[in-house]
């Protein structure tokens, strides 16, 4: 047991300076005391991140889960992937309709199934067949969060959660609905594990932003890889991977954690809800700089 604990949420990269984010804010304060005691009290990281994001899901004030926001056939979509850092152990869904949470059902095919990414029909019905809880009612449930309408950057509103445990375990899950209007079948970096989400040894991440360019730089898991083979810090390491999304012409953003308990939040957009806390007195939840 080391004692050392770190956690970092993020409700999307989506954010505007044209509007107020305080509800969000609360909420996320809230959640990251919540996530910070489990850890605390020794609980696991992969428990913890599951246990973030499947509430960030359910709030209905990010695009993932009850935020989501129609493709452009009329149907919700979403997309979730988890990691185990200590194990590399990772699952993941795409394309998946009719559940309330995605990232539940994600771990469920790291656990339950040989594979790591299931999409579409076989999403659901795995996740029927696992009793995972259903959407009664579509176009009641989902109420599309302000990010997840039509704008300049709609739907950077993924939700994501990483931590470190005081075991010095690391876990990583994040979790979408992806682009407003998108085409049916599309598909972000959200369930691509390396480009959305990763946990190793040294880092976890998780990322938000316009998805398509995170997987033509291999985002998340190229944080580990810089910190391993060029020597980089946590911080060093993340921003350089934000400034390559930058020069491609994207944007967005990511949060990360290491094994030492160091946690970083760089984004390339107006603003990135997110919330951070560790054992050795950080906490703040911030949505713009």
């Amino acid at each position: 047991m080391t004692g050392t604990w770190a956690i970092a949420l993020h409700g999307g990269a989506g954010a505007i300076a044209a509007r107020a984010y305080q509800q969000e804010e609360e909420h996320m304060a809230a959640l990251l005391d919540r996530g910070a005691a489990m850890l605390a009290k020794g609980m696991s990281a992969l428990d913890v991140v599951v246990a973030m994001a499947g509430a960030l899901e359910a709030s209905g004030l990010h695009v993932a889960g009850k935020g989501a926001a129609p493709n452009a056939a009329g149907v919700v979509e979403l997309d979730a992937s988890v990691m185990d850092g200590a194990t590399r152990m990772a699952g993941a869904v795409a394309a998946l309709r009719g559940f309330i949470s995605p990232v539940r059902v994600a771990r469920g095919v790291m656990e339950n199934t040989p594979h790591v990414l299931l999409v579409g029909e076989g999403a659901s019905r795995f996740a029927a067949e696992q009793g995972f809880e259903r959407v009664d009612d579509p176009k009641t449930y989902y109420v599309p969060a302000a990010s997840g309408l039509p704008g300049p950057e709609s739907g950077s509103g993924t939700i994501g959660a990483v931590a470190l445990d005081t075991s010095g375990k690391l876990a990583a899950a994040t979790s979408t609905g992806g682009l407003h209007g998108k085409m049916p079948g599309r598909v972000g970096d959200t369930p691509i594990i390396g480009a959305g989400c990763w946990a190793d040894q040294r880092a976890a991440v998780s990322c938000t932003g316009l998805g398509e360019y995170f997987m033509r730089v291999n985002a998340a898991a190229d944080v580990s890889a810089r910190i391993a083979y060029a020597g980089q810090t946590l911080e060093s390491a993340a921003a350089a991977v934000i400034e390559d999304v930058r020069g491609l012409g994207g944007y967005g953003g990511l949060i990360a954690v290491d094994a030492a308990g160091n946690v970083t939040s760089p984004f390339a957009s107006q603003g990135m809800k997110r919330g951070l806390a560790n054992s050795r007195g950080l906490r703040e939840v911030k949505t713009f700089q």
